[in-house]
């Protein structure tokens, strides 16, 4: 329908009617609706013009009219956009800089960026489903557009005490000086002195070492962490020394989960049950007395064939029976770091898929928006947490910082 100098609404419902019964599109870049659309547009564009000229303080008048085609969530559409002379109107429905119509679109590609969706999968999306057509360039700026968010929330101010932190990497292929490297993503989750948990930070590094944990540990003390009380990590070497030296006085549990996979694969599959069978009696006893005897029943019965295994429990029992001095509810919790496990799982669901990241930014965005969705849903305290604090206040002291 060609466009007249005033919109004939009853002529556009007859066509619409006649397109419909065809079984044209209802929306799109032709769709039914869309010279409706392209007359509001035009309209609302018209209206806000002659606003502004009885605004301007200046002589100014209307100076015809441009093209522009304008990307909507139902489509693109072709208006004509009004001018003044002075060029000092800037429309609010479709500015003078964008091709879009408000934000929708832009929010439609961050949320399918969001689920893993590639670029080329986001540009047939679009093109299938609204006739948009958009490059590759174009849907890495609007998701560029999340790069301030990031950057803002990796710096964000952090709370002073956290009474649990679990800490783990996770490793993620990245294309760099054109080849595919390993790189590590940092993670620390802690829980508050409500008992809330809270993703403090991700942090891309070299393959994970002593060393880059450090400069994380440096950068949470530097937004504002003074003291973790139980810290709970694998048994990367250095790692625990690290920790120490930033937080000489966080108590560090070494992970029991890790520590017995790594058992498992120096055991004989023939042998596997039973070991496991007895070493299951030394973590699991009830006090740390009882579990070093079990230690020495195990390094009795397993100790000729096995003396690795048995060597590095001994080498590292001290930072594994931490949690041997606290009530089973703080035990279930320290024991292992299960907690942030979860969160990397959650975080592979969506990265799955992937290859190689183009860069460390582009691994960060689709990072940051995943961990965005995961923790919105952490707003409820650990189980039990108002006994736990309980015995915490005992424990610790006046390192906790209530206000009661």
């Amino acid at each position: 329908m060609a466009k007249s100098e005033k919109f004939d609404f009853e002529r556009f419902k007859k066509e619409a009617a006649e397109r419909l019964k065809e079984g044209d599109d209802l929306l799109g870049t032709d769709g039914v609706l869309t010279p409706l659309l392209k007359e509001f547009l035009e309209e609302s564009l018209d209206g806000e013009l002659d606003a502004h000229l009885e605004e301007d303080e200046r002589p100014n008048r209307k100076n015809g009219k441009g093209n522009k085609r304008v990307r909507t969530s139902q489509g693109e559409v072709n208006i004509r956009t009004p001018r003044d002379r002075n060029s000092s109107f800037e429309p609010k429905l479709v500015s003078k800089r964008s091709k879009d119509l408000g934000n929708g679109l832009d929010r439609q590609i961050i949320a399918l960026y969001a689920r893993g969706n590639s670029y080329s999968d986001i540009r047939d999306y679009l093109l299938e489903m609204y006739g948009v057509e958009a490059s590759t360039a174009t849907i890495s700026r609007v998701t560029d557009k999340i790069l301030p968010l990031v950057q803002e929330w990796k710096s964000r101010p952090l709370e002073a005490v956290y009474p649990f932190v679990w800490l783990d990497a996770i490793h993620y292929k990245v294309r760099q000086d054109g080849r595919v490297v390993n790189k590590a993503v940092y993670c620390i989750i802690g829980v508050n002195q409500e008992g809330l948990k809270d993703l403090l930070g991700m942090y891309v590094g070299e393959n994970e070492g002593a060393k880059h944990w450090l400069a994380v540990l440096t950068d949470l003390k530097n937004r504002g962490v003074e003291d973790i009380f139980i810290a709970c990590i694998d048994n990367l070497n250095g790692f625990a020394e690290a920790i120490e030296s930033i937080f000489p006085q966080t108590e560090v549990q070494l992970c029991i989960v890790h520590q017995i996979r790594n058992s498992k694969k120096y055991i004989a599959w023939k042998d596997v049950r039973a070991f496991m069978n007895d070493l299951h009696k030394v973590y699991r006893a009830r006090t740390k007395d009882g579990a070093e005897r079990q230690l020495d029943k195990l390094e009795t019965t397993w100790g000729q064939k096995y003396p690795a295994v048995i060597q590095s429990w001994r080498r590292n029992w001290d930072r594994l029976s931490n949690y041997f001095q606290y009530d089973p509810q703080i035990r279930k919790v320290i024991y292992t770091t299960n907690i942030i496990e979860g969160f990397h799982r959650q975080l592979r669901k969506v990265t799955k898929t992937k290859g190689a990241f183009t860069s460390d930014e582009a691994l960060m965005k689709l990072l940051y928006l995943v961990q965005d969705e995961a923790t919105s849903k952490w707003n409820r305290p650990l189980h039990n947490w108002n006994m736990t604090l309980s015995q915490l206040s005992i424990i610790f002291g006046d390192r906790l910082k209530l206000d009661i």
